[in-house]
């Protein structure tokens, strides 16, 4: 399966160990030198309808990547 950033966006990431829906990808981290992709970036949530800025971001490295589906990413994060 080939997959662009993209098409990352509309994939929802739920960790597998607690069935906590995370959100939607909005970037990417990649290593120049090696041109592998690090870590994928979640928004943090909206505080208060957007009032009051936003979470911090949630960072996935992608060792946590368990599977990418058609429709989500499956990980699974270190407790």
């Amino acid at each position: 399966m080939v997959c662009r950033i993209d098409d990352l966006r509309c994939k929802e990431v739920i960790d597998v160990k607690s069935g906590k829906k995370l959100g939607y990808p909005e970037d990417i981290e990649f290593e120049t030198a090696t041109a592998k992709i690090c870590k994928l970036i979640i928004p943090g949530r909206p505080r208060f309808f957007g009032l009051f800025g936003r979470g911090e971001d949630i960072l996935i490295s992608w060792c946590d990547i368990e599977v990418i589906g058609v429709d989500t990413i499956l990980i699974s994060l270190p407790c």
